[in-house]
This record gives C-alpha cells, sequence and structure tokens, in this order.
C-alpha cells in the first residue's frame, strides 16, 4: 500500500425507507491495488426512543448495482500520489442493489444514536482485494436519515 489514507462521505443525509434494504456506500478498490478500511462513522435522526434498532451489514459485493451517485473518497493526509479507489453513495433499494456477496460484519444501532467503528488493529482491517467492491447496508424498521464516513488506506 501506498498509505494513501481517505475518507468516503455521504454527500448530504441519505432518506432510509421503513423496512427498506438499501445500499448507502461502495467502494471498489483498483485492478492492481488491495485497500484496507480501517473504520467507519454511521448515525441516524431518529426521535423515538422506543424505535426499533436498525441493522447494519458491511459486506463484499460483486456487483455496483444501479443507480448509486459517484462519490469518491478524498484523501485525509497529503500525499502526492492520487487516490485511485472510487466510490459510490445511495440511496438504493431492490432492483438495483449491488450483487451481495460475503457479509463481514452485521450488527444494530438505536436510531436515536451512532457508531464510531474503527477496526483497531492492522489485522482487523478489512481487506477490498484489487478489483474488489465492499458496501454498505441498512435496514430501519422506520423511516429515518442516516449518514456515514468509510475511511481506509490505499
Amino acid at each position: 500500500m501506498a498509505r494513501n489514507y481517505f475518507a468516503q462521505t455521504a454527500a448530504a443525509e441519505i432518506a432510509l425507507g421503513a423496512g427498506t434494504l438499501t445500499c448507502i456506500a461502495r467502494l471498489n478498490a483498483p485492478a492492481n491495488q488491495i485497500v484496507a478500511i480501517q473504520g467507519f462513522d454511521l448515525s441516524f435522526d431518529g426521535t423515538s426512543t422506543t424505535a426499533e434498532p436498525v441493522i447494519i451489514q458491511l459486506l463484499r459485493v460483486s456487483t455496483d448495482g444501479t443507480g448509486m451517485s459517484a462519490r469518491n473518497p478524498l484523501k485525509t493526509k497529503d500525499r502526492a500520489a492520487a487516490l485511485q479507489t472510487t466510490g459510490a453513495v445511495g440511496p438504493v433499494t431492490a432492483g438495483n442493489l449491488p450483487t451481495a456477496g460475503d457479509i463481514l460484519k452485521t450488527f444494530h444501532i438505536h436510531p436515536q444514536a451512532g457508531v464510531v467503528y474503527p477496526f483497531p488493529l492492522n489485522d482487523q482491517e478489512i481487506e477490498i482485494p484489487g478489483g474488489g467492491r465492499l458496501a454498505i447496508e441498512v435496514t430501519a424498521p422506520a423511516a429515518v436519515n442516516c449518514l456515514f464516513t468509510m475511511y481506509g488506506e490505499e
């Protein structure tokens, strides 16, 4: 890796429909390079204290899906080398979702909250192989908006 650090963020709040599986983010590794995902942040703007939690899945995907807006990651450190990793943001739902592969992490977050989820040790990073893709998909039982940041190194 060239130690090119990056962050991919939502351009604005992403609206989630009630009970609808939604892809909110995707990263594509360059064809000839491994990308290490070092963590992500995710938050929601729910108002109900009794609402059911949102299901979060971090997964490998084998296609880009359709309808996502291009949103490439940005460098977080001033390095000369240009980033080669590309990305996109949703929301996209059934019929447009990327083709799901291995689910690497699954958990709940209350819709009034958020989470900062760093992968603290190098051996806990999630690697996207050259040409591979990684996505965040969420299912909120009630309509809510979300924001995210996914960060890593190429």
